[in-house]
């Protein structure tokens, strides 16, 4: 089941980064500048965030079982429907329509963690799943990259549907490991707030989800552009931009279950702030003129900085709502695709300027971040797991 739950996130990470590196290519294919075709990024994250939170609240009442067969099933059929496009504004319907439908899938298996691991062992399996987002991440900047100049970008929707039926089909097979659904309870719009307002009123909640939606923000923002990136500062075609993104991820997916452990036995107060700081520095080496080369193990520090925080982050959220599991994590993944929408359309417009100033900015906040996290995180070292332990 890890296996399954692995590959599905896998996929839905794969077909959400594959379009980023596409962004000048489908500029030029549906006449419009890279502004607009780039809105397909918030297009997808935004719904996806929203949809999180109203998907944690059914699982909670209905069981994921329901909720994560739903959304998987959609990811079979709305890819091939984007496939269809005729204009720059069908295809961001559809990547809407998409974002809205597939965030019943991730949140619940983080969930389904939570409950299975107590707080101090949830570091190891929370990096496998994190490693199957950056390795979705990676392999789908690059293969959209690549594959787009063989089958073209209609093609790879086509794909993407075809694989989910695959991973459909196997989650199907293993559903009863899912859980059974629970109960239907009524609608109760004071307890919903009463659980948002609880997650949020402690110190610890509202720092966790502070750092959420600002690693979002940061990352999505640089990463996003970074196939225009490779464009305008070296010339790179789609299949020079796929080989250069080649490294996106890969620190993820190799060093995730590593991360966790390291997390586990020493805590997350000292490796959040050099998460933070790595991909500060990454970010900083993109202002300079520097080789090709440079860039690219830049923007593979750039995914390492996003590997050791993000996971982090959601082994605290994990911890923070033990009667309210799916709400607390819906309102992790909302955050975050929130801070993943936003991120990606303010580097959009900080580019009118220039890349300079763009990278510029979100450098001195990723910055500035990390050494607040220094102060802020403190809390969350052997301390906190000898607690849990205590617990």
């Amino acid at each position: 089941m890890l296996w399954i739950l692995t590959a599905a996130t896998f996929l839905i990470f794969f077909q959400a980064y594959m379009v980023a590196p596409l962004i000048p290519h489908l500029a030029s294919v549906f006449k419009v500048s890279n502004q607009t075709i780039g809105l397909i990024v918030p297009a997808y994250m935004i719904p996806y965030g929203v949809t999180s939170l109203i998907f944690g609240l059914v699982a909670d009442r209905i069981g994921r079982k329901p909720v994560m067969l739903t959304s998987l099933f959609a990811i079979i059929f709305l890819p091939m429907l984007t496939a269809t496009a005729q204009s720059a504004w069908q295809l961001i319907l559809w990547r809407f329509l998409t974002g809205l439908s597939a965030s019943g899938t991730i949140p619940q298996v983080l969930t389904l963690i939570g409950e299975l691991f107590p707080y101090e062992q949830r570091g190891r399996p929370l990096g496998w799943v994190f490693g199957a987002m950056a390795g979705g991440m990676a392999f789908g900047s690059v293969f959209g990259a690549l594959l787009e100049s063989t089958i073209g970008w209609r093609g790879l929707f086509i794909a993407i549907g075809l694989l989910a039926v695959v991973v459909f089909r196997l989650l199907w097979a293993q559903r009863q490991l899912l859980g059974s659904a629970r109960p239907s309870s009524p609608f109760n719009l004071n307890d919903l707030l009463a659980g948002y307002k609880s997650l949020l009123e402690s110190n610890r909640g509202r720092r966790t989800y502070g750092y959420v939606l600002f690693n979002g923000i940061f990352h999505s923002g640089v990463y996003t552009w970074l196939g225009l990136y490779f464009t305008q500062r070296y010339g790179f075609d789609e299949v020079r931009i796929g080989l250069a993104l080649l490294g996106y991820g890969i620190p993820g997916t190799l060093l995730g279950p590593v991360i966790g452990r390291a997390a586990d036995r020493w805590g997350r107060n000292w490796l959040l702030p050099i998460g933070f700081t790595i991909a500060g520095l990454a970010s900083a080496a993109l202002i300079f003129d520097i080789p090709p080369i440079v860039a690219t193990i830049a923007a593979t520090s750039l995914s390492l900085g996003y590997d050791m925080t993000q996971p982090l982050l959601a082994g605290i959220v994990t911890d923070l709502g033990a009667e309210r599991r799916g709400q607390a994590m819906g309102l992790n993944v909302f955050t975050l695709f929130i801070g993943f929408g936003v991120g990606g359309f303010l580097f959009g417009e900080a580019l009118r300027f220039s890349f300079t100033t763009a990278l510029t900015i979100f450098t001195i906040f990723m910055l500035a971040a990390s050494l607040i996290a220094i102060a802020l995180f403190r809390s969350e070292g052997k301390g906190r797991k000898l607690l849990s332990k205590s617990h």
